[in-house]
């Protein structure tokens, strides 16, 4: 079973369940992340924030850790911005301030004739 499939099976026979953590984030994951562009920025943006950063500060070479960092965020947050929602951080930020914000974008589906 695909994980699409098993994440849109009926709650009693998915082996993903919503009480259990993991499958309720990728389900969330999946949903925020429809967008081709998104998916490339965020391949390429997660590594350079939490790993390069890391292997850098390591390194002792603190610019670099700081510009791996930020600049991953930055490819995160123009991926999300194509894809039309806001960003997690910025969601949690939105929340705490009472103010709106965009979570997942619905999408529409075409039927090819």
């Amino acid at each position: 079973m695909r994980l699409r499939e098993a994440l849109d099976t009926p709650y009693l026979e998915s082996p993903l369940r919503e009480t259990n953590m993991v499958g309720s984030f990728i389900k969330n994951y999946i949903e925020r992340h429809q967008h081709p562009v998104n998916q490339v920025l965020h391949v390429i943006g997660v590594p350079l924030t939490f790993v390069v950063s890391v292997i850098c500060l390591c390194w002792l070479q603190g610019w670099w850790a700081l510009e791996a960092f930020v600049g991953g965020y930055v490819l995160q947050f123009v991926g999300h911005a194509i894809e039309g929602n806001d960003a997690g951080e910025t969601i949690l930020v939105k929340k705490a301030l009472g103010l709106p914000y965009i979570d997942i974008v619905p999408r529409t589906k075409t039927v090819k004739e």
